[in-house]
């Protein structure tokens, strides 16, 4: 019998379906077809991360490697999706068999695979956020220990933290004194309701969304043989947005990358912006130091803003110390237009200031779609929101409820409602119920008696004990009502037809000084964010002569039609303004883009500015802030603020974002009205 031995190929000849050098540029290129072994992409905004990650893994495809050896980790299930899609599209093919998804996605598919190994049932449930708060409020519920119920943290807040404690592998003993620092007496009440919990959730057979992170990690340490077979599957890991992973998250690519090494992570370090979700901007700067021999590539031709917007995007980030060195580069011609430093004399006038420039734009046939106005802090956006109601000017807020809807906001404005209104029920119950012991039951019988008093209440309050069912408890908060709304009253009664400005600011400082300021603090999580916004909205009420023209513009504002997205983009043809937070922005881009309230203390947060890594933090998502524009830039400035409840009026600084820009980064705008006077027009030189 004659012998025949067939040798391996040792020549490779692929007909690929792409010609990759001609779809990419050469970063991208670069970054594609020499993505073997531990690589670091340093994609800066705009610089088209998505498509290099796309082609990545088309070129793997096409050069032999089966879907089933690839593993693409993203941070949102509609992100993998797409880019899944896209591979398929430019192939012409099936890709079944691919790994692609979320962390918790991926884990979840591991764990149901894997639980006999862990000691758990491949049956278990999924606490979404509602069923794990329940279950938390139960494990409190077991706490021996003393504790003062109405400060002790809401079940929202415990769940937060026990999150946060999971996420980023730290105690409670170390995070709550620098994130939750109200709740130090509480620790080891915490620590008792951590461990309850996760005992709960083990007799349900039970994982919430951290445990499908945290018990994936477990496995693949507890099971050496589970992760050397994942380890060894995976001959190419792609992880999307690493500036944003965690330490469990780092952690698992680590052991999955371990065999061959082929791990290939996107992401800017300049864009971590989400500390206070436990992501931790060390994974993406250690990562050389982590995978010996990494190679660095750096994506840095920005397709989507202006060379200006661009040059001050990286003037501004090079003052952080920290992060590697990169420079976006532009690949649009110059315009005329460069980003415009807007100071204002107040945020009333900065609301002005937008609302007509935004006209302007719509009439220039700008889409409202087309512009956002960008803030750090929800109660920023007040003056403009009432302005934008006033002009019809449809907007969808992200990020937070809009300003009027807010419970701490609605609270202060029903006992003004009650003054001028008696007999607002609504408005009544409200307010009856914020005190100790009144609840439906009592508040019906308050507002019956009132009723039949016709609203006079500074009768029918003086003497909580004639109202029927009322609690010793109960009748010591109405007495104390009584004497808030009487002063009010009082304030008001002398002005029948013109009233000073600083009467409005006096009752609101009543509201405030007698008890309701220490309300916030009990009933929310949250209470110096809300006391901002309270006294906020006492500066605003200073440019009202008459309580019931400041009531008017804000019912108008609760009443604006399209209070949600859902509401307001009902159909194709709806155009809205965008108002969100920096950190709801992160990812968009609009052609015209206004960064609002930049002054310090605000933006940056004044709670950054106890260290620089916090500081550095801030000026990253300022950074993210001006690369969301792709045309148009304005940063506006309020020359004068209100702080406190005493509503004293000073100087504002401009935020150090604006101030260590060199002058030739921006343009400036002068402000002028023509009501001002002449000494009264804003001097941009005296910045």
């Amino acid at each position: 019998m004659q012998e025949y031995t067939l040798k391996p190929n040792t020549k490779k000849s692929y007909n690929l379906k792409i010609d990759y050098a001609k779809e990419l540029n050469e970063e991208q290129y670069n970054v594609v077809r020499n993505g073997n072994g531990p690589c670091l992409v340093l994609a800066g905004a705009g610089s088209g991360k998505t498509r290099t990650l796309v082609y990545r893994v088309a070129w793997l495809l096409e050069h032999g490697i089966r879907p089933e050896n690839i593993l693409l980790v993203t941070f949102t299930n509609k992100a993998a999706k797409e880019m899944l899609e896209r591979v398929k599209t430019l192939l012409k093919e099936d890709i079944n068999g691919l790994w692609g998804g979320t962390y918790h996605h991926i884990g979840n598919r591991m764990l149901r695979k894997h639980a006999d190994a862990l000691g758990m049932s491949s049956n278990f449930a999924i606490l979404d956020q509602g069923d794990s708060e329940e279950l938390v409020a139960s494990a409190i519920a077991e706490i021996p220990y003393s504790r003062d119920k109405k400060l002790f943290p809401k079940s929202r807040t415990v769940r937060s933290i026990l999150s946060f404690s999971a996420n980023s592998r730290r105690p409670i003993s170390e995070i709550v004194p620098k994130f939750w620092y109200k709740y130090e007496p509480y620790i080891m009440h915490l620590e008792y309701a951590q461990e309850a919990y996760e005992q709960k959730k083990k007799m349900s057979n039970a994982l919430d969304y951290d445990d499908l992170l945290t018990r994936w990690l477990d496995l693949l340490h507890k099971r050496p043989s589970i992760k050397e077979h994942y380890a060894n599957q995976f001959r190419y890991i792609l992880v999307d947005e690493y500036q944003d992973t965690n330490t469990i998250q780092a952690s698992i690519m680590n052991e999955l990358a371990s065999t061959h090494k082929n791990i290939l992570v996107v992401g800017d370090d300049s864009q971590s912006i989400y500390s206070f979700r436990a992501a931790n901007v060390q994974n993406i700067l250690e990562f050389p130091e982590r995978f010996s021999g990494a190679k660095t590539y750096k994506l840095e031709t920005n397709y989507r803003s202006t060379p200006d917007i661009l040059k001050l995007a990286n003037m501004s980030i090079r003052n952080n110390i920290s992060g590697f060195e990169k420079t976006l580069k532009n690949i649009r011609e110059s315009s005329d237009t460069k980003p415009a430093l807007v100071p204002v004399p107040d945020n009333i006038t900065q609301a002005h200031f937008i609302v007509q420039r935004i006209q302007e734009l719509h009439d220039e046939d700008k889409s409202l779609s087309d512009i956002a106005v960008l803030f750090r802090a929800s109660h920023q956006t007040l003056e403009l929101e009432v302005e934008l109601t006033k002009r019809n000017i449809p907007y969808i807020k992200r990020g937070g409820l809009r300003y009027f809807e807010q419970a701490h906001i609605k609270d202060l404005l029903a006992f003004l409602k009650v003054v001028i209104n008696p007999l607002d029920e609504i408005s009544w119950r409200r307010v009856v119920k914020l005190y100790e012991g009144v609840g439906d039951k009592s508040a019906t019988s308050i507002w019956q008696t009132i009723r039949d008093a016709k609203g006079d209440f500074a009768t029918t309050l003086a003497e909580p004990e004639k109202i029927k069912g009322l609690s010793t408890k109960s009748r010591v908060g109405i007495k104390k009502l009584h004497g808030i709304l009487t002063s009010i009253a009082n304030l008001l009664e002398d002005t029948t037809k013109e009233r000073h400005v600083s009467e409005l600011a006096k009752a609101f400082e009543i509201i405030l000084s007698n008890g309701y300021r220490a309300m916030v603090k009990e009933k929310f999580d949250d209470p110096d964010d809300r006391l901002d916004d309270l006294d906020q909205l006492g500066v605003f009420a200073l440019n009202y002569e008459s309580i019931e023209q400041f009531l008017s513009d804000v019912a108008l504002s609760e009443g604006f039609q399209g209070e949600t997205k859902k509401q307001i983009s009902s159909g194709e043809d709806d155009d809205f303004l965008v108002l969100s937070t920096i950190h709801q922005a992160k990812g968009l881009e609009w052609p015209v883009v206004f960064i609002i309230g930049l002054v310090e203390g605000q933006f940056p947060n004044a709670r950054a500015l106890k260290s620089i890594e916090d500081v550095e933090e801030e000026r990253r998502l300022f950074y993210v802030a001006v690369t969301r524009a792709k045309d148009e830039l304005y940063l506006t400035h309020p020359l004068t603020s209100f702080f406190g409840s005493q509503m004293g009026h000073s100087f504002s600084g401009p935020s150090r974002f604006i101030t260590e820009l060199p002058t030739h980064a921006y343009e400036r705008w002068q402000i002028n009205r023509h009501e001002f006077n002449a000494e009264d027009i804003i001097d941009l030189e005296d910045l």
